[in-house]
């Protein structure tokens, strides 16, 4: 105890263990207890077991850095430590990530980093099932850059009241349609640069302005359409503090506004006389329609309510008149097929 294992450095002042590029394919049994930050990088590691970091043994292991192995399996309570306030993650080709590797009880990690980890659509969905679970509720940090995300889960940050930084730069996201950012009260910094946004919507808007602490959000190096459906973008550039070098952002398309700054797009550049999206304007008129529609039917049915006694007597009174005029035509029927009244009928005719 106390020791340092046989393929890793360790600085016992400075509470640090590094194994690094050691050919190592499972964590050293015998870390020393006092270790703080550990570095286990560089080696064809695949697995991290179940109590693969013993939180008996380590109760002072709050830095974690397993960057650029080759892990694949993330096992259930494999990085439950009771000090975590750091893991990095990032360049392993992660294949499965369990929901509960952090325990049952949740974890007081602040600082976690998924750079270029979630190529495998099931890992991304077990690290949103992780996050809504709550128990990371104490992460400040996230990166998840460089993952080739196209669309991010819905509802994925809304268990992180502490979150503060989150990345989401190079990737390849084309909407944020379903993305929530309510509950995030103290994020300052939002990275999207470096993706395939071409228009952020009125809703996307509304939340980032609803964000009193978001200052810093970079949205470089996107494929910005610059047709009508850009226009609240445009307008929100213009008045919000928020973007960081919003004067560099530039149309990708179409061809005629290519190149062309967002901040200098005019209404007369667009030649907005089409409605810009369609679709929901005519979900709006199929519902302002169908409430026409209902309230004509209430007002027919409370008219018919008021109006019940005069409808049933004006109902008899055709019964009536319908019954005398078929009486008429039986007594007639009966003159013409009795002989003897015959000539009685023809008489009266006369």
């Amino acid at each position: 105890p106390g020791g340092c294992p046989a393929l890793c450095e360790c600085s016992e002042p400075a509470k640090t263990v590094k194994c690094v590029n050691r050919n190592l394919t499972a964590v050293p049994p015998d870390l020393p207890p006092y270790v703080r930050s550990l570095f286990i990088t560089g080696n064809p590691l695949t697995d991290l077991p179940a109590g693969a970091f013993p939180a008996q043994r380590l109760p002072d292991l709050a830095s974690l850095n397993l960057s650029g192995n080759h892990l694949r399996t993330v096992e259930a309570g494999s990085l439950a430590l009771p000090a975590l306030r750091q893991l990095d993650l990032s360049g392993n080709a992660l294949g499965s990530f369990s929901p509960q590797a952090f325990g049952e009880g949740g974890s007081p990690l602040e600082e976690l980093a998924l750079r270029g980890a979630l190529r495998d659509h099931g890992v991304l969905l077990s690290l949103a099932a992780l996050l809504q679970s709550g128990a990371l509720r104490n992460l400040s940090r996230l990166e998840l850059a460089d993952n080739g995300l196209l669309l991010l889960p819905a509802g994925m940050f809304t268990a992180l009241p502490a979150l503060r930084q989150l990345d989401l730069s190079n990737n390849s996201l084309v909407g944020l349609r379903n993305v929530s950012f309510q509950g995030l009260g103290q994020l300052q910094s939002l990275n999207l640069s470096d993706n395939s946004l071409g228009v952020l919507r009125n809703s996307t808007l509304a939340q980032f302005r609803s964000l009193p602490a978001l200052r810093h959000i970079v949205l470089g190096r996107n494929t910005w359409v610059c047709d009508c459906a850009i226009e609240d973008l445009v307008a929100w550039l213009k008045e919000s503090d928020q973007v960081e070098g919003k004067e560099a952002l530039t149309c990708a398309s179409p061809d005629k506004m290519l190149g062309k700054a967002l901040l200098k797009i005019n209404g007369s550049d667009l030649n907005c006389s089409v409605p810009t999206d369609l679709p929901s304007q005519l979900q709006t008129s199929y519902v302002f329609l169908g409430i026409v529609l209902a309230l004509i039917g209430a007002i027919f049915l409370l008219v018919l309510y008021l109006n019940r006694k005069g409808i049933k007597k004006w109902m008899h009174n055709i019964r009536d008149a319908c019954r005398d005029h078929m009486e008429g035509y039986h007594y007639r029927y009966e003159i013409n097929a009795d002989p003897r009244l015959t000539n009685l009928s023809s008489n009266s005719d006369v």
